[in-house]
């Protein structure tokens, strides 16, 4: 990988595209070069305080909600900003990459907000990073029809969702921008180039840079952003508060402290929202040490578990205490197949929709336009005309430290079949994310990288506690590894075969395989699909 472009402070690495240039224009770079300069080093001791905190874990320091900020959760008084233009109804959204395709279904899906995923459902090739920020641009000033090579048209509703932008998490950095032959962090420059090039559009539009928060650990990581938040403002002479962002309470840490998160990012809060498939996999992370956390398969640990509900229930609580929208989780089924088949599969989402509206949540997600017309009407039945229910308070819920992590009470055991579908699921996971594809359909499910992450880290906790053997575990992943050589002839199954040993067989667990499948494998090539 060389340099094949220098602007200001900040080098480019990495393969030109098309219309790249539109997006990597001097003043932008210069833009994300300020942010990286005020912000890169409280970015890296945050992170060094993750893994103090992760050691602290593992040593057996209990999870508790901090003396410290007490008077902050006990005030009565303090709210969030009102909803900004654009996200006071939010009864479905919709997720998904900012792929060209899939950005015209979903803001012409009939959900109030298309997310645009960079982080979990984007595999960050540099060709990926910066043509999502292409579409979107493109989406803003309704440049994005297009009719495929089949001849299908892709057309922009005259309403189409509001936007919400996903960067990257703090953890990962893009290696194809340096300054200073550092790589810079890949949460900045998803937000800076969408804001730099698309705030103004926005807010031309009637509507505004929002923006979802993924996998923060506690307060301090969100007093970070709420400063980038105020420093991107004042370089773009924006007003303050103009920026709106939801914070997905996907770690286990977080959740005891939502209600701080809440009051650091207040001026520009938008809410929190239940990311539960991240969170599953932070907690299981966090505590693969212990054999009182040994969870049974996956797909056996559904939202009704207590530790679960108790999580998903003191997020509605902190969030309307505060004027604060809550928001559910995803569904990820595709619709399709045989009748009896996609009518379970509506079923299961219908019920779990019809849950999260009673338990007071003001919207939820989905990852298929089928899914919409679905969660619309759970939602509407409780709704009814209002664009939400933040007057629900939810006072009869008192949840304690305890009962976020009681997961003994979850019974089971991973039986052969999970065994075996979390080898599959990762295998097949991390070939197609390899070859650039964040957002995979598998059995039926629309799956990203969360997926892949608890699949791995149930392995390597099962192989820990001898909850599985370590041959059978060896012999399904030879069988599944071949499996996946002769279904699809392009996997890269030596590379595919090198990081899952690394991620879920080696001796300490990473603590994302991204990171490690970012830097071994996908820095300084385009993305390959098939």
């Amino acid at each position: 990988m060389t340099t094949l472009v220098t602007t200001g402070r900040v080098q480019v690495l990495g393969i030109p595209g098309d219309r790249h240039e539109e997006v990597l224009t001097p003043e932008a770079l210069d833009f994300i070069a300020r942010l990286d300069a005020a912000f890169a080093a409280r970015r890296f001791d945050l992170l060094t305080e993750r893994r103090r905190r992760s050691a602290l874990l593992r040593g057996g320091t209990p999870l508790d909600f901090s003396r410290a900020t007490k008077p902050i959760r006990s005030d009565p008084d303090w709210r969030v900003a009102r909803p900004a233009p654009g996200l006071t109804d939010r009864r479905v959204e919709i997720t998904g990459p900012p792929e060209r395709r899939m950005a015209v279904n979903a803001l012409g899906s009939g959900a109030q907000v298309w997310m645009a995923d960079f982080e979990d459902a984007t595999s960050p090739t540099w060709e990926n990073i910066v043509q999502g920020q292409l579409t979107l641009i493109d989406a803003i000033d309704r440049r994005i029809d297009f009719t495929s090579e089949a001849g299908k048209e892709y057309r922009l509703t005259d309403r189409p969702a509001t936007i919400m932008v996903r960067p990257r998490g703090w953890h990962l950095t893009e290696k194809h921008l340096v300054i200073d032959e550092r790589p810079v962090p890949a949460a900045l420059v998803d937000f800076g180039l969408y804001f730099f090039h698309c705030a103004r559009r926005q807010i031309d539009a009637g509507s505004g840079p929002y923006f979802y928060l993924p996998k923060l650990e506690n307060r301090y990581e969100a007093r970070l952003w709420n400063d980038v938040f105020l420093l991107a403002q004042d370089l773009l002479d924006i007003p303050r508060g103009t920026i709106r962002a939801t914070v997905l309470i996907e770690t286990i840490t977080a959740a005891f402290e939502m209600e701080e998160i809440l009051y650091e990012l207040r001026e520009h809060s938008a809410g929190l929202n239940a990311g539960r498939w991240d969170y599953l996999f932070s907690l299981i992370k966090n505590f693969a040490h212990r054999p009182d956390f040994v969870l049974p398969d996956r797909s056996t640990v559904t939202m009704t578990a207590p530790f679960l509900r108790a999580y998903t229930e003191l997020l509605v609580r902190t969030c309307h205490k505060r004027g604060a929208h809550a928001i559910g989780g995803m569904a990820a089924q595709i619709p399709g197949g045989d009748d009896g088949a996609q009518e379970a599969a509506l079923a299961k989402v219908r019920l779990d929709k019809e849950r999260e509206a009673e338990d007071g949540y003001d919207g939820s997600w989905v990852a298929h336009p089928g899914l919409v017309p679905v969660c619309r009407t759970a939602f509407d039945e409780v709704l009814g005309d209002r664009p939400h229910q933040l007057e629900r308070t939810r006072d009869d819920v008192h949840v304690t430290a305890e009962e976020l992590v009681a997961v003994r009470r979850t019974a089971g055991r991973p039986t052969p079949e999970g065994v075996r579908d979390n080898i599959a699921i990762t295998l097949r996971y991390y070939d197609a994310w390899l070859n650039g594809q964040g957002a995979v359909a598998l059995n039926g499910l629309m799956e990203d990288a969360a997926t892949a992450e608890i699949a791995r880290v149930q392995i390597w906790q099962w192989l820990k506690h001898r909850t599985v053997d370590r041959e059978t575990v060896e012999r399904l992943f030879e069988e599944e590894l071949a499996t996946l050589g002769a279904t699809y002839p392009w996997a890269r199954l030596d590379q595919v075969r090198d990081l899952f040993e690394r991620t879920a067989l080696a001796k300490e667990l990473p603590a994302f395989f991204t990171t490690e499948a970012y830097a071994r494998h996908l820095v300084g090539r385009p993305a390959v699909r098939a």
